[in-house]
């Protein structure tokens, strides 16, 4: 009987196909994070120092936190509005099933639109000299300005906000909006149940985790947004993001160890704004298998 030779080859473990993604999270995330903590903590001697986080405590750095939350939830609650009537016409309201896959995939590609990009195309369009501010005013003598509107405020930060907002609210709850059963909606009608008593009793507690978790990661999105705020309005924006910026850029009057305590802050907020969405998520996750 022959014997076989067999080739010899070492064993592969089936992690390596994910070393490429834990070498780019621990260099572009957990990296980074780590330097922020420490740096947070360090002095300007090079010690370990509360200083920092002592100095957050100040009217302007309290005022700039406020009013990053305040533009985060105005804009995480209308964008969660607004996204989930919308998804909820394309796939529950009786539309044509062609309206579908073009409003999926102009809110995959809009979600990505910010920054720079974004901020030019308000001012171009409503900005004080943009197209739709100017053809209200000569056409039907509408003065956006002077009915008190301005893109560079917090309100324009919002609306400028919501073109990224609403469309990931598409995204996230259409499949949680297609997870509700029919069997569910029928057997709600068996039992005398209205459309409204179903939608009340049924259909939005279930949805309920699936809306405040996709919530919380838009009031997250928002927060951590700093590219479209410095480009729409600079720094007369006093917000964390701009705030961040201006104390690590390198200015004179810049302090880089209370930019990243600046940085710790945004860190625990956003952070546990995206816990509540993922323990949210799986608690949905239940009803929609």
């Amino acid at each position: 009987m022959a014997l076989r030779h067999r080739t010899f080859r070492p064993p592969t473990p089936r992690w390596l196909g994910l070393a490429p993604f834990f070498l780019f999270a621990f260099l572009f995330l957990i990296l980074p994070t780590l330097t922020i903590v420490f740096g947070a903590f360090r002095g300007a001697d090079g010690g370990a120092t509360l200083q920092n986080i002592l100095d957050l405590n100040t009217s302007t750095i309290r005022n700039a936190y406020w009013v990053s939350v305040r533009v985060s939830l105005w804009s995480a609650l209308i964008g969660c509005t607004m996204g989930f009537g919308m998804a909820a016409a394309a796939i529950l309201g009786g539309l044509p099933r062609g309206i579908r896959a073009p409003l999926l995939t102009f809110s995959g590609v809009a979600s990505n639109f910010a920054g720079v990009p974004l901020a030019f195309a308000f001012i171009a369009t409503i900005g004080p000299a943009g197209l739709i501010t100017f053809w209200l005013r000569t056409e039907f003598g509408i003065n956006l300005r002077a009915w008190g509107f301005n893109l560079f405020s917090t309100t324009g930060l919002i609306l400028t906000y919501l073109f990224f907002q609403v469309p990931l609210m598409i995204l996230i709850i259409t499949p949680a909006i297609e997870g509700l059963r029919r069997e569910w909606r029928e057997a709600a009608a068996t039992l005398g149940a209205t459309g409204w008593q179903y939608w009340r009793m049924i259909a939005l507690p279930i949805l309920l985790p699936s809306f405040l978790g996709t919530f919380a990661l838009l009031f997250a999105n928002a927060f951590g947004a700093v590219a479209t705020a410095f480009a729409l309005a600079g720094p007369q924006l006093n917000i964390a993001p701009i705030l961040l910026f201006s104390q690590i850029r390198g200015d004179v009057l810049g302090n880089p160890g209370l930019g990243y305590a600046l940085a710790l802050g945004m860190i625990v907020i956003t952070g546990l704004a995206n816990a509540i969405y993922l323990w949210l998520r799986a608690r949905s996750e239940r009803w929609l298998r």
